[in-house]
């Protein structure tokens, strides 16, 4: 399974709504993912651009679409990004790769 970073940001309106009752949303986020065939990792709360933090493995990029627009749907988020991650040995393998893929790039002048 593909590992993703998933960050979102709450609508004003939502987080009022969670300081005037402050709630553990996780089970709302795993029980989705898990029925799109994904797994939580783990959820932070964050400062900053984002709010809250997300590690999630999905079987392919379409169940992550498909996550990310079930979540951006519902109205309380005012941002969220997704972000794949690849295990060191993927980069490393997509490093090589890359190298031999014959691309020149614009000379510098």
């Amino acid at each position: 399974m593909a590992t993703y970073l998933a960050q979102v940001s709450y609508t004003s309106a939502a987080l009022s709504a969670l300081m005037a009752n402050p709630q553990d949303r996780t089970g709302a986020i795993r029980e989705p993912i898990e029925k799109l065939g994904g797994k939580l990792i783990g959820v932070w709360f964050a400062f900053g651009e984002y709010d809250l933090v997300c590690l999630i493995e999905m079987p392919d990029s379409i169940s992550a679409a498909a996550m990310a627009f079930a979540i951006g749907a519902g109205g309380s988020l005012k941002a969220q990004k997704t972000t794949p991650l690849l295990t060191v040995e993927e980069g490393l393998s997509a490093m090589k790769k890359a190298a031999g893929s014959g691309y020149k790039p614009v000379p510098a002048k």
